[in-house]
Order: structure tokens, then C-alpha cells, then sequence
């Protein structure tokens, strides 16, 4: 019974750790575009759009 406890918090823990960092993560990178959008006019579909042509970008922007 104390090791299921013991492994139940840990696994809590983890868990937990996980969630805030998710959340931080989101928080950021929301911020970037509110930031991206507010003060250049960059709107979450054009970001969105270049992130899809990136991988077809790159090669070009070695040469």
C-alpha cells in the first residue's frame, strides 16, 4: 500500500510538472503572437503559412 502511495505522487508530480510547463509554453508563445500581430500586423494564418513553406525555405536560405 505505501508503494502504490509513493508511485501514485510521484506519477502526481510528474504530471504536474508536465501541466505548467505546457501552460507556460502556451502562454509564451501566445504572447508572441499577440505581440507579432499588435505591432507588425501579422496575423495568426500568415504565421501559420509560413511555418507550413519553411521546410521548402530552408534549402534556399543555404545557398
Amino acid at each position: 500500500m505505501l508503494i502504490a502511495l509513493i508511485v501514485a505522487w510521484l506519477i502526481f508530480t510528474i504530471l504536474v510538472k508536465v501541466v505548467k510547463t505546457t501552460v507556460k509554453t502556451a502562454f509564451f508563445i501566445a504572447a508572441i503572437i499577440v505581440l507579432l500581430q499588435v505591432g507588425y500586423g501579422i496575423g495568426p494564418q500568415e504565421m501559420w503559412n509560413y511555418i507550413v513553406q519553411l521546410p521548402q525555405k530552408l534549402p534556399q536560405l543555404g545557398k
